[in-house]
């Protein structure tokens, strides 16, 4: 039976396709700058996000420790969201490794940040406070498409105050799918951004950090500081290249089965299901907390993975296709059957 994984999409596994040009790969030594096809990476990734240069790194949480170290020296701070990445689920990296301080703030409905608010939050320049340095943007934030308008204004916003602006773009390429926009128009406004390639684009491994010239020489040495500099790395980079060839215009897909997933979902009374609320690839599910564990538990015998929460968080990826969709929703009925 075929394992339907809807706890993220950083479970896919590397496509035969992919598979053939990790081995077939020209390797050199990273930490030396000669393996060309990590350099090919770098240089793709930088031209297709418009930016000067790029860094490949082994993580998400990598890429965006080295990028808020590089921006901000020890005693500044960074201003984040409380549900945002880079604060919530990165282990705290940058106060422990860089003791930058975080500024969290409350996301708005959108997944934006409300400027006013940031504003108010930046220290004054007096020796009792932090230094704010940085503002942290996440595009896509739970789901959801931060407003291109939005991003324009954030980033007057932040040359206006002489902070820096950082994006979180671990899926960036969903968001400008789902816009139909070219990536470069939502990553102009930032001095820096991250993008996972192991999540939807569905390479093994890795994530890229894109920044001008200067930027980048700087995170290169955090990386090698925060233990990141690999070796012959080329094997993953053609992961990563064969997925921006070719998994980015499909993940219009795994917004379609996220939305399919989504209407199916809602005709369960048990379920709390908004399908007008699902922008790319992940839907959330209210559930009653008595029944949380038991569908989990119930799917996992059907072949089907969830995450146990309240609200439900199904992701969907490359290796979830429309028939798994409707195996799901099957199988989530005859579990409120049974409940009845």
């Amino acid at each position: 039976m075929k394992i339907i994984d809807l706890r993220s999409d950083t479970v896919t596994r590397p496509t035969p396709a992919m598979r053939r040009v990790m081995a077939a790969a020209e390797v050199g030594d990273d930490v030396y700058g000669d393996d060309p096809t990590v350099n090919r990476l770098e240089a793709t990734a930088a031209d297709r996000l418009g930016f000067e240069a790029a860094l490949f790194t082994c993580s998400g949480t990598q890429a965006n420790l080295l990028s808020i170290m590089t921006h901000c020296a020890r005693g500044e701070e960074y201003i984040v969201g409380q549900q945002a990445h880079t604060y919530k689920y990165e282990g705290g990296g940058a106060a422990v490794l860089g003791s930058i301080q975080p500024q969290p703030l409350d996301l708005e409905a959108d997944g934006t940040l409300d400027l006013k608010r940031v504003a108010r939050a930046i220290k004054p320049d007096d020796f009792h406070f932090a230094r704010t340095r940085l503002l942290c943007l996440e595009n896509t934030q739970g789901g959801k498409v931060l407003p291109p308008d939005y991003l324009q204004k954030a980033g007057e916003f932040a040359r206006e105050r002489k902070l820096r602006l950082h994006l979180d773009g671990a899926r960036i390429f969903n968001a400008a799918v789902k816009l139909g926009m070219d990536v470069q128009e939502l990553t102009a406004p930032f001095d820096s951004v991250s993008v996972c390639l192991s999540k939807g684009l569905g390479a093994p491994v890795g994530s890229l950090v894109c920044g001008d010239r200067e930027f980048i020489k700087e995170a290169r040495r955090w990386r090698k500081v925060c233990g990141g500099g690999m070796r012959q790395a080329g094997i993953l980079a053609a992961a990563g290249l064969h997925a921006l060839a070719h998994h980015i215009d499909r993940l219009a897909d795994d917004h379609d089965n996220a939305g399919r997933l989504a209407r199916g979902l809602q005709k369960f009374e048990a379920l709390q299901v908004d399908p007008a609320t699902v922008q790319t690839n992940m839907v959330f599910a209210g559930i009653e907390a008595d029944l949380c564990q038991k569908l989990a538990d119930d799917l996992q015998a059907e072949g089907i993975l969830i995450s146990p929460g309240n609200p439900l968080r199904l992701v969907t990826h490359l290796d979830v296709n429309r028939r798994d969709i409707g195996r799901v929703l099957k199988a989530v009925g005859a579990f409120f059957h049974r409940q009845t």
